[in-house]
């Protein structure tokens, strides 16, 4: 008799495991299904996003390969048929676009490079001399530059640049790279303190000088950085419309941006040609950004965690 309540008193401590162990099943399940449903809706913003820049892409290549009679037939989303390449033909000869290709890729070459060394250079110099107040003060000055738009500051700009000769292609540059170092000196500079200083001493003990160091040391490990900042500087000035309408006087060295005005005037009615001519213009920033995508994002996520 005295058996009976070991007993009971056994089984009832498996049956509190076996129904802790269900809870705790039940418990990890939970979790695990409210992150599937999140990550469903997670999928369905991301999917309607896409449709948004997807169907006006589709549109873009469509209406450019139609020839002019299909263009305005008020079916934006059937495919040409035939396909046309005839308003790439006169989008060509109309914008001239050998040249304008020339000078936006001279403008955004300049721009990006002036940008990463610039932006570099500044970086170095402030990480590596935060305990003084003017470094540290500087980067709080360039920081506050960022909130200062183009349009704000546009007039005076147009006037400095005239006065000392920089009403073109040069000046639109330097403008460029002035504007996208703010920037560019906060992902530097987040980046640089990741980087241990004692590589730079180990550098110096064997009596390589701070030029020497940061050349063949530190701007080599910049290379992820340095891509993310070229591939915002590429887009900002590939794309710029506002500042080289502004800046050029000569309309013979404006950049494709520019001349696509063109299309929403003079041959508005020719969708075919004006939708060639946009295609063309995107082209080359759409082919840049596909190939070094995933330089951007591991270049912020790097800089953003200190090593």
């Amino acid at each position: 008799m005295s058996v009976q309540p070991a007993l009971v008193a056994k089984d009832a401590d498996a049956a509190a495991t076996i129904e802790g162990k269900g809870a705790r099943r039940r418990s990890r399940r939970e979790p695990a299904e409210r992150r599937g449903s999140s990550s469903w809706s997670l999928t369905i913003v991301l999917l309607l996003c896409a449709v948004t820049v997807v169907i006006p892409l589709y549109v873009t290549i469509s209406m450019a390969f139609k020839t002019q009679g299909q263009s305005v037939d008020g079916n934006a989303f059937s495919l040409p048929a035939p396909f046309s390449v005839e308003g790439f033909v006169t989008a060509w000869t109309l914008t001239d676009y050998p040249r304008a290709f020339l000078v936006s890729i001279l403008i955004t070459a300049g721009s990006v490079v002036g940008t990463i060394i610039l932006g570099a250079l500044a970086s170095f110099a402030i990480s590596r001399n935060w305990d003084r107040r003017l470094f540290r003060y500087s980067f709080y000055y360039l920081l506050g530059a960022m909130f200062i738009p183009f349009p704000v500051v546009a007039l005076p700009q147009i006037q400095l640049t005239g006065l000392v000769g920089l009403d073109n292609p040069l000046g639109v540059t330097l403008l460029h790279i002035m504007f996208q170092l703010s920037f560019s000196i906060l992902l530097f500079t987040a980046f640089l303190r990741s980087i241990p200083t004692e590589l730079e001493e180990s550098a110096r003990i064997d009596g390589a000088s701070t030029w020497q160091t940061f050349w063949q040391l530190i701007f080599p490990l910049l290379a992820p950085m340095s891509a993310t900042v070229g591939i915002f500087a590429f887009l900002a000035s590939w794309n710029d419309f506002m500042m080289p309408s502004l800046i050029t006087s000569d309309p013979s060295l404006q950049t494709l941006p520019v001349l696509q005005n063109i299309f929403q005037t003079q041959f508005s009615s020719n969708y075919n040609v004006s939708f060639a001519s946009y295609l063309m213009a995107m082209a080359p920033a759409i082919i840049v950004f596909l190939f070094t995508q995933r330089w951007v994002m591991e270049g912020v996520t790097q800089g953003a965690v200190k090593g």
